[in-house]
């Protein structure tokens, strides 16, 4: 019988299949003697259904006349290996899959044979086998549809009763390989979408509807796993937990993602279900009060990861009533929701809760490193009187007071998160009400004058002092009726009471709240540059057009800040990278400008799940290096760029595509670069020069190997070199240039006891921070560090060396003063800006004490 399975014969023919099956109805059982043929037949007969769904319906008509479904039924029933149910479900699930005739697939699911494969006891601890059947099972759910689900149901007085497809798949809905719960997923939003409204009935219904609470208990799962994973990094910003947490969020989204998917298909009651299991499990007793607590060991998660977890919430998962609820639970105490969760939710009760630290003043910020009462300065002349502000409510004692808090006084993931949580609130523009903007704070003034002006429209607050005025009572009244309503479906759907604002407060007073405290956040000079960047985007968000409570008290902090960065700014043309001051501060200039006018943050939220990235000198590099210089710069730049575009857009102004940086000038015919026969291209090793002014000496780049040149610093706008030329023999007063060094952070230096010698720092021509593929990602360094070169130049006698120094000192003097004239217009944003005085020349560094031996 076997021997004759094998004989040639055309593979895709109707003769085939008979065959086949003719040979599959003689198997009586199935061993390991035939199992073999059975699994080869199998294959076989779905490769030939596929084939003659393509080419023949007689090959299907034959497949059901002989009742195959049957067969295979039979089959599985008398086989005694794993191997053949494998081949049975995938036999099936190719089948159900490439079969394009509505005809056959209606066979296929309109006999108990379908179903007897779905509630079959097959043996899952074969994890492949397992694979197969979600397979299979997700196979059929892809081909529901009104007509066929009703083939997998059983109903009683129109009501389902039964649904072995859906209930069988969500067993294993959890399961720990990730590919089966992505299945089953898929099975589960493909039966959601059919819209059978008896069906929807049937799977919110208990126990079915558990799989919607275990679905938000098994998120809640991988939150607190989450915050393991971040905790520890924060803890050891060295340990390799980069991965686990980009894995961690992937996942997190991923189950955000299926969430909305659910509560989009459109299921009655889904929606309310899955709101109030997130408010329960999660929110309310897990993700709010961690915002004003400290990280104690015994608090599940904390509050850098709650920030996220909130920020992909509300990105995700669409829900209205969720949004609204979360932003109104903003005005409560963390003491309502720690009561609440002692009596109510999930059991879970910290066992000890401190209070976030607050500095003895809380009125006192620092501002570039000096101390600004920063509330007193903005009560008096202000529109709104800080002291009405704490008055009315707006006090330091709500979830939305810390999170201003962290701004103001917190670190840069503290200031990072709270600041992509403003900006999320304010991005969720369809399901949060405009009031609940207003209530918070960040409504857009663009916005609150559309409103007032429909009001003004249709006859509400027509005369034109009440349509410009913030504080009008009857905007009052209609904020303060809004939000206690949402104060109150707190209260009565989740058993949180919070304290109605007191009467009297107004959206003004949130708003210049909030103005108040990204204006202090401007004037930190702890917080990075990028985390800054992200203040700046909120803040156009609000100010779009300079309106009223951006008051002068705001500018004049702000000018204070610019001008403190300008100082740093200007110390930067006599520092260690002047010749890189100009370009880089125009290519921040763009990123800036685009980042500011971007759509969303520059930062996305999971960025607060990491340290901030590692400066190249961590741990490698001595301070003094020019490396460490250079970040400086770098950041220092960024910060002036930012509170310089920040004044303009203050001031009304238009933002131009390029700074206003001043052309380079035309190379001085007196020059030193003139005269030894340089252009502004600059020196070239090999070429020629005139050697006039250079001074003779001597240098050793290896142990014992002395060698002679002539030395030159040279200027050309803003870029100076250093240059060792060996004279021509044959042509006098000529050389060629062999080595060329960066002038700027030479720090030129004559040995104390050596008055021959010339110490010089070689910085590198280029900083690894402006080459991303060199940076340091997440505290991991890509590159080796580069680090400085050191120079000891011998001159024949005292003069000499002390003309190299002048020379160095005199053609600096001239490449800052370049980089400076550049700057100029820039400086002066308003003509105002004093323009402090120079900074110390290179010679007044600190000496070096170095032999001639030498490094580079």
């Amino acid at each position: 019988m076997w021997s004759s399975f094998w004989r040639s014969r055309d593979r895709f023919s109707l003769d085939e299949l008979r065959y086949l099956i003719d040979q599959l109805q003689k198997v009586q059982i199935v061993n390991d003697v035939n199992k073999d043929f059975v699994i080869e037949a199998l294959r076989s007969i779905s490769e030939l259904i596929t084939y003659g769904d393509q080419h023949d319906s007689n090959y299907f008509e034959f497949f059901m006349e002989r009742q195959v479904m049957g067969e295979f039924v039979r089959i599985l029933k008398v086989s005694r290996t794993v191997s053949v149910s494998r081949q049975l479900l995938q036999t099936m699930s190719i089948m159900i899959q490439n079969l394009k005739s509505e005809h056959a697939i209606y066979y296929l699911f309109s006999n108990e044979h379908i179903n007897f494969l779905i509630t079959y006891a097959f043996d899952f601890k074969n994890e492949e086998l397992l694979s197969y059947y979600i397979s299979f099972l997700r196979a059929i759910s892809v081909k529901l549809d009104k007509n066929t689900i009703s083939l997998f149901v059983k109903t009683q007085n129109e009501e389902v009763v039964s649904f072995p497809l859906y209930v069988e798949a969500i067993r294993f809905a959890f399961h720990e390989e990730n590919m089966i719960r992505t299945a089953v997923r898929a099975l589960a939003l493909n039966v959601y979408h059919v819209g059978d409204e008896s069906v929807n009935r049937f799977v919110v219904k208990a126990p079915r509807a558990d799989y919607f609470s275990n679905l938000l208990t098994y998120f809640r799962k991988q939150c607190i796993d989450l915050n393991g994973l971040v905790s520890e990094t924060l803890k050891n910003p060295d340990s390799d937990t980069t991965t686990a947490i980009l894995a961690a969020v992937d996942e997190i989204e991923d189950d955000l993602y299926y969430i909305s998917d659910v509560i989009s298909a459109g299921i009655p009651d889904v929606g309310r279900l899955i709101t109030d299991k997130i408010m329960q499990l999660l929110i309310l007793p897990l993700l709010l009060p961690s915002l004003q607590l400290d990280a104690a060991n015994d608090i599940q998660i904390g509050a850098i990861t709650s920030l996220y977890l909130l920020c992909c919430i509300l990105r995700i998962v669409k829900i209205k009533d969720l949004a609204n609820t979360i932003a109104a639970a903003l005005f409560c105490s963390p003491e309502a929701f720690i009561a609440d969760s002692e009596t109510k939710l999930n059991g879970y009760v910290p066992d000890h809760v401190h209070e976030i630290q607050q500095p003895e003043n809380e009125n006192v910020i620092e501002v570039n490193g000096c101390s600004k009462q920063i509330m007193q300065s903005l009560s008096s002349s202000s529109q709104v009187r800080t002291e009405d502000i704490i008055s009315k409510g707006v006090s330091h004692s709500t979830l939305r007071d810390a999170l201003l808090s962290y701004i103001t006084v917190g670190d840069d993931l503290q200031v990072l998160g709270s600041l992509s949580m403003l900006a999320t609130l304010l991005q969720t523009k369809v399901e949060l009400d405009e009031i609940m903007l207003d209530a918070l704070g960040i409504l857009p003034q663009r916005k609150q004058h559309k409103k007032l002006l429909l009001q003004a429209l249709v006859g509400e607050d027509s005369r034109e002092d009440q349509l410009f005025s913030l504080g009008s009572s009857s905007i009052r009244d209609e904020f303060n009726c809004e939000l206690d309503g949402y104060l109150q479906t707190l209260k009565d759907q989740y058993g949180v009471a919070c304290s109605s604002l007191e009467v009297g407060t107004t959206p003004s007073a949130h708003r210049f709240q909030v103005l108040h405290t990204l204006v202090s956040l401007f004037c930190r000079s702890n917080i990075s540059p990028e985390t800054l960047w992200d203040g700046g985007w909120l803040f156009r968000q609000l100010l779009p057009y300079s309106e009223a409570e951006f008051n002068s008290q705001h500018l004049k902090l702000l000018k204070d800040s610019y001008k403190n960065c300008t100082c740093a700014l200007l110390e930067e043309t006599r520092g260690t990278w002047p010749d890189l001051l100009v370009s880089i501060l125009r290519d921040e200039w763009k990123k800036c400008k685009r980042a500011m006018e971007a759509s969303s943050p520059p930062k996305e939220p999971k960025c607060i799940l990491f340290p901030l990235e590692k400066s190249s000198a961590d741990d490698v590099l001595p301070s003094e290096s020019s490396i460490i210089a250079g970040e400086k710069m770098c950041k220092v730049v960024k910060v002036f760029v930012l509170l310089h575009q920040l004044h303009i857009f203050s001031l009304g102004r238009a933002l131009p595509d390029q700074p206003p940086t001043c052309l380079p000038s035309d190379i001085p015919e007196n020059s030193r670069a003139r005269t030894a026969g340089l252009d502004a291209s600059g020196p070239k090793l090999g070429a020629e020069l005139r050697l006039v002014d250079a001074v003779p000496c001597r240098i050793a780049f290896e142990r014992g190997k002395e060698r002679h040149f002539c030395f030159l610093a040279i200027s050309v706008g803003t870029s100076g070199w250093i240059l060792l030329a060996e004279e021509l023999p044959l042509k006098k007063h000529y050389g060629i240039i062999r080595i060329v060094a960066p002038l700027a952070g030479s720090n030129p230096a004559i040995d104390e006891k050596h008055s021959r010698w010339l110490h010089l720092r070689i910085r590198p021509s280029t900083l690894p921070v402006l080459d991303p593929a060199k940076s340091i990602t997440h505290g991991k360094a890509k590159t080796k560090a580069l680090v400085d070169g050191r120079w000891t130049l011998a001159f024949r006698d005292d003069e000499s060396c002390k003309t190299a120094l002048s020379m160095i000192i005199e053609e600096f003097d001239l490449q800052s003063s370049e980089v400076k004239r550049r700057l100029n217009s820039l400086l002066n944003i308003e003509g105002g800006i004093d323009v402090p005085d120079s900074s110390l020349h290179p010679s007044e560094a600190s000496s070096s004490t170095q032999t001639p031996s030498n490094s580079s």
